[in-house]
């Protein structure tokens, strides 16, 4: 099974909402963008026109492997732009920034490619069973792009206090997968560490300019400087960790609640999550019911099942709640507790109809569409639909 062949093949659209005011102090458009992450998006549309850090917000990331609609409201500003990989369109205006509770889901269109027969069977029949039993809510590989490209969990370079390394991580660790100018510009920098007056000729340079500015004043303070990195971007490293961890706790509790023989595997880029293929009613009804936290110093547990798998993986990763603050910067970098459902349904989950694969004879395609609430991720449901 393969997805992504073509941005055309994995569709993202969401469903959205705002308040609308004629004379409102932020601009609303609908994004509409194709190998490009929601950050590389945003960066282009500030920088186009001048804009400063913070003054374009959105409701959530969407996939840069794929073709997505999503909306960001512009800070002051009237915006244009029409070109082969990013478009926009005015919407209207608003009072407020946009956030996650804009967004009211996201539907998704989905070309599966390079299919067996076999493989056909299998969708077939998951699509039914997954209607019945849903499948587990785990954050997928996207979420783990730093682990990918090689920089690790910057966020355990920051419970150490270890901004140094934080940084380094950030600004000059080259990926071998990167063969973008930012790889060139980690490379660099790589080389050149400590030497921050040194000149890099490279453009996507400007990325990291607000670093080094904080780095040519104070060589020394790396907490400054790390400071000096986008907001959304910071609190995305912090996430990214507590990512993690939610899906090695709720790794953990898959296995104390189900037999061995009733759970499968999936590899991914973090490692490998569990997901049921059998359960009983009654089972269905208590994973509905529970909400799995993103850890915090001032997270509290209700169910007995989820504090163990909680101790499970702090103890595995020799931490405690109390170890999850981020030193020398109190109060302006900090992991924030929330609460995320551990059992999802997909809404209106259709199989369309076999047909040839061009790009890949002689197997088939078949298109899958459904609907989910913010922050899941299709690509898991697609691969737990061929498990």
């Amino acid at each position: 099974m393969r997805i992504k062949q073509r941005p055309e093949d994995f569709l993202v659209t969401e469903s959205y909402r705002f308040r609308k005011h004629s004379t409102g102090r932020y601009r609303v458009y609908l994004m509409d963008k194709q190998k490009l992450s929601t950050f590389d998006a945003v960066e282009i549309v500030r920088e186009r026109f001048g804009l400063k850090p913070g003054s374009i917000s959105y409701c959530g990331l969407k996939d840069k492997q794929g073709r997505t609609e999503q909306i960001i409201a512009v800070e002051s500003a009237d915006v244009e732009m029409q070109e082969p990989n990013l478009r926009l369109k005015f919407l209207g205006r608003t009072n407020e920034p946009l956030s996650a509770k804009n967004t009211t889901s996201n539907r998704f269109s989905v070309t599966t490619r390079g299919l067996s027969s076999q493989e056909i069977d299998l969708l077939n029949q998951n699509a039914s069973e997954i209607k019945n039993i849903g499948f587990i809510n785990y954050f997928d590989s996207q979420r783990f792009g730093s682990i990918k490209h090689g920089q690790g969990y910057i966020a355990k370079d920051l419970i150490r206090g270890d901004f140094e390394t934080a940084l380094r991580n950030y600004m000059a660790k080259p990926s071998k997968l990167d063969k973008s100018d930012d790889a060139k510009v980690k490379q660099f920098w790589a080389e050149n560490w400590g030497k921050f007056d040194a000149y890099c000729p490279y453009k996507a340079n400007k990325k990291y300019a607000r670093i080094l500015f904080s780095l040519r004043q104070a060589p020394k303070d790396f907490a400054r400087a790390f400071m000096q990195i986008n907001s959304d971007y910071r609190a995305m490293l912090l996430f990214t960790y507590q990512s993690y961890l939610w899906n090695e706790g709720v790794r953990r509790l898959l296995q104390l609640t189900f037999s061995r023989e009733d759970l499968a595997v999936i590899p991914y880029q973090a490692g490998s999550m569990l997901f049921h293929t059998r359960a009983t009613p009654s089972q269905v009804k208590t994973l509905k019911q529970l909400r799995f936290p993103l850890l915090s110093p001032s997270s509290t547990f209700s169910c007995p099942l989820v504090e163990e798998a909680v101790l499970w993986v702090l103890g595995k990763e020799k931490l405690t709640l109390e170890d999850l603050k981020i030193p020398l910067v109190k109060g302006k970098l900090f992991f924030k507790h929330e609460e995320r459902p551990l059992l999802i349904f997909p809404y209106k989950l259709v199989v369309g109809k076999v047909r040839e694969d061009e790009l890949n004879p002689p197997n088939k395609k078949i298109n899958v569409a459904f609907t989910l609430k913010p922050g899941s991720y299709a690509t898991l449901l697609v691969k737990r639909l061929f498990l």
